[in-house]
C-alpha cells in the first residue's frame, strides 16, 4: 500500500468514526433526557401524594369537630368519611387517584357549607384552625399539581417531537397523564371563610 491509500483509508476510517459517533451521541444524551424527566415526573407526583395525605391526616379531625356541634349532619359527615376512604384506597392508577379526590374535594365542601349553620362551630378555635390548615393544605396540592402537570407536559412534549419520538418508541417512554379534574366544579378548592 502507498501512503495516498494509507491516508484514504485514514480519512474513510474517521467520517465513518464521526458518522456512527454523532448519532449514537445524540442518541445516548436523548434518552439521559427521557430518563432525568420521568424522574421528575415521579418525583413531582411524590410531591403531590404527600399533599393528598396530609389532607387525608386532617379530615378526621374536623370531622370530629363538626360531629361535635353538628349532630343533624350525619349523611354529610359519613359522605366525606367514605370520601376519604375511597380517596385513599384509589390506589396506583392516575384516573382512580384524580376521581377520588375530586369526590372527596365535593364532599368536604359540603362539610364546610354544614359550618355555616352553627354559629358555634364556626367560632371554634379548633375548626377554624382545621380550616385554615386545610386551605393551606389545597394551596399546596394545587402548586404540586401545577409541578407536576409541567414535568408531564415536558416529557410528553419530548416524547412526540421528531425524532427524539424514535428513542421514546424505542426505550418504551410511555405517555405520562396530567393531573387534571374532569368536572369545573372541582376544579375550585371547597371554600374556606376564617372568621370570627
Amino acid at each position: 500500500m502507498n501512503e495516498q491509500a494509507i491516508a484514504r483509508l485514514g480519512v474513510t476510517c474517521c467520517v465513518v468514526a464521526v458518522v456512527v459517533a454523532i448519532p449514537l451521541i445524540w442518541l445516548i444524551a436523548t434518552y439521559n433526557r427521557f430518563s432525568r424527566l420521568a424522574q421528575h415526573v415521579r418525583e413531582s407526583w411524590s410531591g403531590v401524594d404527600v399533599e393528598l395525605k396530609r389532607r387525608h391526616d386532617l379530615i378526621p379531625n374536623l370531622v370530629e369537630t363538626v360531629k361535635g356541634y353538628a349532630t343533624h349532619e350525619r349523611e354529610t359527615i359519613e359522605r366525606v368519611v367514605a370520601a376519604r376512604a375511597h380517596a385513599m384506597n384509589a390506589g396506583a392508577s392516575l384516573k382512580a387517584r384524580v376521581d377520588g379526590e375530586a369526590e372527596l374535594g365535593a364532599s368536604l365542601g359540603r362539610l364546610l357549607a354544614v359550618a355555616e349553620a352553627y354559629p358555634d362551630l364556626k367560632a371554634d378555635r379548633n375548626f377554624l384552625e382545621l380550616q385554615r390548615e386545610l386551605s393551606l393544605t389545597e394551596d399546596r396540592i394545587a402548586a404540586s399539581r401545577r409541578f407536576y402537570n409541567a414535568n408531564v407536559r415536558e416529557i410528553n412534549a419530548l416524547r412526540v417531537s421528531f425524532p427524539s419520538n424514535l428513542v421514546a418508541g424505542m426505550f418504551g417512554f410511555n405517555e405520562e397523564k396530567f393531573f387534571e379534574l374532569s368536572d369545573a366544579s372541582e376544579r375550585m378548592a371547597p371554600t374556606v371563610k376564617l372568621g370570627n
